[in-house]
């Protein structure tokens, strides 16, 4: 069971990097999206910028959102 947990988390973490990727979102939007709390969303934000995203909040007209700076940067091997 742990393991079907640990698949769950990763693959939102994947979903919520690729809808910021793709589309405005802020914290409320990517819970609603996600049907989950905007601790949550916070918790894997925290966990994709652990991972070396950066990921920025961003305020225009339309108000705030986040958006993909950087992408982890892969380390060689050897």
């Amino acid at each position: 069971m742990p393991y079907k947990r640990s698949q769950a988390i990763e693959q939102r973490l994947q979903s919520v990097i690729s809808s910021i990727r793709s589309e405005h979102h802020s914290t409320p939007t990517l819970a609603k999206r996600f049907r989950t709390s905007q601790p949550t969303i916070s918790r894997c934000l925290t966990a994709l910028r652990e991972r070396g995203y950066e990921i920025r909040s961003v305020r225009d007209e339309s108000g705030w959102h986040y958006e993909v700076v950087a992408e982890p940067v892969e380390k060689s091997k050897g």
